[in-house]
């Protein structure tokens, strides 16, 4: 913890506070309108091909691509991530993301929930989380999925209506067009109007689904479809030809750039927490073929659309209260494979965090010589999440009911990365 962290803890017993007291208390003092776009790699990307590289490690350890210095000083990139590298100093590099799941799913469920999986009961997402606790803004959704989410990704045991809402399909194409936008055919707003007077009749009539997750469920869907059909702002924000030509070739004009773009533009209309998936990170062959070949190429791909976003978004003043998060859900075997490969390796991986009070320019953690394990400040899946919800408003010692009424806590552990904190 930083000089001023440990002050104001030998302070705390002078106003009678303990340690979780004052955790629940800068929480509380987080940013008051913080979003979050969350970007998903979805299959493992490799931390010795990304941020982690090892150019002094042998042959089938570094693999054949090279470190490139960024603007961040002392601090090396790969060389297909020249954008990336040229804003490395508006945001933090966590090198020692760490855990013992290896497997998709079960890896992905543990980061994006902040618990391992288990089939008693399943957790809910970040997102979902967010959305229950902070709400949405206006006529928009608070969670989004672009474009479309992973099973990881819902409510868990939270009511349905905490699922995100998803896209449904790639925005970078020409027929892009988001479902459940507009009317059915034959269907006027005066007559949704109409059916929504009806639904609140019934409700007023029969009160007994009021505690049933299903009925509420039923209500909140229905009230934010309504919203959404009937808000020309909310079909608006979805609508990516309103944005300049050159804005759009400025993230790119393929699926994760034009997702990013259009996750910037539901935070601008009022979404609370966005998540980006983007696929086709699991390369156990060939992975220096695999990361560039293509257009634009996973690695080419990534660098262009992730800087033009962070450079949006601060240029915009956005970025001082919106929290961008990449990762995916694990790293890379430190040694090249025999079919010119990494497998999966969850005891390192890295991650990028910038804006919502992150403190930007600087690297937290570093792996030994071969990028196998974190040799110093591991962060497990509960510590970033921790992390995560405190700069977003929401106190991550919060407990919630499952649906049998038993009371599970928001983040089970955990501690706050307080290195990550601005100011």
């Amino acid at each position: 913890m930083n000089r001023r962290d440990v002050l104001q803890i030998g302070s705390l017993g002078f106003l009678g506070l303990t340690l979780p007291e004052w955790s629940r208390a800068r929480a509380a003092a987080a940013l008051p309108d913080t979003s979050c776009i969350f970007i998903w790699l979805d299959g493992g990307p490799s931390h010795l091909e990304t941020f982690d590289l090892k150019p002094d490690a042998p042959v089938e350890v570094r693999g054949s691509f090279k470190p490139v210095r960024s603007k961040l000083a002392g601090v090396h990139v790969c060389e297909h991530l020249p954008r990336i590298a040229a804003i490395m100093d508006r945001v933090t590099l966590i090198r020692t993301l760490t855990s013992e799941i290896g497997e998709h799913d079960q890896a992905g469920h543990y980061w994006i929930t902040g618990y391992k999986p288990t089939p008693a009961i399943a957790f809910p997402s970040h997102g979902s989380a967010v959305s229950k606790e902070r709400g949405g803004r206006g006529a928009m959704p608070a969670y989004i999925a672009v474009p479309s989410p992973r099973p990881y990704m819902g409510s868990g045991y939270l009511p349905g209506a905490y699922s995100p809402f998803s896209a449904g399909s790639d925005p970078s194409r020409p027929d892009f067009k988001v479902r459940d936008l507009d009317l059915p055919i034959g269907l006027s707003e005066e007559r949704l109007r109409d059916r929504r007077a009806m639904v609140a009749k019934l409700d007023s009539f029969d009160r007994a689904h009021q505690n049933h997750p299903k009925g509420a469920d039923r209500d909140s869907h229905f009230e934010q479809a309504f919203r959404l059909v009937t808000s020309p702002q909310a079909k608006a924000a979805f609508d990516l030809s309103k944005e300049t030509p050159e804005t759009r070739s400025r993230y790119g004009r393929f699926k994760l750039g034009q997702s990013l773009l259009l996750a910037r533009r539901l935070i601008e209309a009022g979404t609370r927490f966005v998540t980006v998936s983007d696929t086709g990170w699991d390369t156990h062959i060939q992975i220096a073929y695999n990361l560039t070949y293509g257009f634009p190429g996973k690695l080419p791909g990534l660098d262009q659309a992730y800087s033009a976003l962070i450079e949006d978004l601060d240029q915009r003043g956005m970025l001082k209260n919106t929290l961008v998060v990449l990762m995916g859900e694990f790293g890379r075997t430190p040694k090249i494979n025999p079919s010119g490969g990494r497998d999966h390796w969850p005891r390192a991986n890295s991650a990028l965090l910038a804006g919502a009070g992150v403190f930007a320019g600087q690297v937290i953690g570093r792996t030994d010589a071969s990028g196998e394990l974190p040799s110093d400040e591991p962060v497990t899946p509960q510590d970033l999440a921790h992390s995560i919800f405190t700069h977003l408003g929401v106190d991550p010692h919060k407990t919630f009911q499952s649906p049998d009424g038993r009371p599970i806590r928001l983040v089970d552990g955990g501690r706050y990365l307080s290195k990550i904190a601005a100011g």
